[in-house]
């Protein structure tokens, strides 16, 4: 039996490490070493560069799919022009996570359908492709979830779960009233991230209408004064996308 190449043996090796990207590009890569006269670390970087290439995608498609995103919109579907009142430069900074740096919220505020989950979605997508930590859920489910918990004697553990992550997004604060025992549950997460981490919240409810919301003025002042002391708020005034096409035909 003859004995196997070098070559031979250095695919087996590769084979055996999982190294599927390096064995692909092994015949490529060295037929442009020698016809560039690379050094032998060049050509092993050019190789290697492969296998962390398509590692770092599927890291960063891990990442996403675990943001639990309601759906993949990013800032580029974004129509500004039919939104004039955001500022497009103020969006592009969050884009570059300095908020998350600073363990900074961001706060949408404005009425149904004018593109608040869109945009925070899109920081979010951002952020989870630059593997950064990051998770979607709306205020109710997230209500619902630490009620749970606390039922099942566990809620200490689900805090630190929402806690963990360097950029949450609470969504559609305000569409349902929580009562006061709920508050404190909302309060306890967010007293927990004050500070330590960043949080994007999107509401159609002016502020000084929370307590209403939170059914106890105290506590929704509480809430307000962690979400807001660190906060950047991008006020929108506008239109319904939802309604757009609806409007466009009534003027038509």
């Amino acid at each position: 039996m003859s004995k196997q190449t070098n070559y031979q043996q250095l695919i087996r090796n590769l084979e055996y490490l999982k190294l599927k990207q390096m064995v692909m590009h092994l015949d490529e890569v060295i037929d442009f070493g020698i016809s560039n006269q690379l050094s032998f670390i060049e050509t092993l970087i050019k190789l290697t560069n492969y296998e962390i290439d398509v590692r770092e995608q599927n890291m960063i498609h891990a990442m996403v799919k675990v943001g639990a995103f309601p759906h993949l919109k990013e800032i580029r579907d974004f129509d500004f022009s039919f939104q004039p009142s955001i500022n497009q430069q103020q969006i592009q900074d969050f884009l570059t996570l300095r908020f998350i740096e600073g363990n900074e919220n961001i706060v949408f505020l404005g009425p149904s359908g004018v593109g608040k989950t869109h945009l925070a979605t899109a920081i979010g997508i951002g952020a989870a492709k630059k593997r950064t930590s990051t998770y979607f859920i709306k205020s109710h489910e997230l209500i619902q979830n630490l009620k749970k918990a606390r039922l099942e004697n566990r809620l200490e553990s689900r805090l630190k779960h929402y806690t963990k992550y360097k950029l949450l997004i609470i969504d559609e604060i305000g569409y349902l009233p929580i009562d006061s025992e709920d508050a404190k549950l909302f309060f306890q997460l967010i007293d927990m991230r004050y500070e330590k981490r960043s949080t994007i919240f999107t509401t159609n409810v002016n502020f000084k209408s929370w307590d209403e919301v939170f059914q106890e003025p105290k506590l929704a002042n509480a809430i307000l004064d962690r979400i807001l002391h660190h906060a950047t708020v991008v006020t929108i005034m506008g239109d319904s996308y939802r309604l757009k096409d609806h409007l466009t035909k009534e003027s038509e």
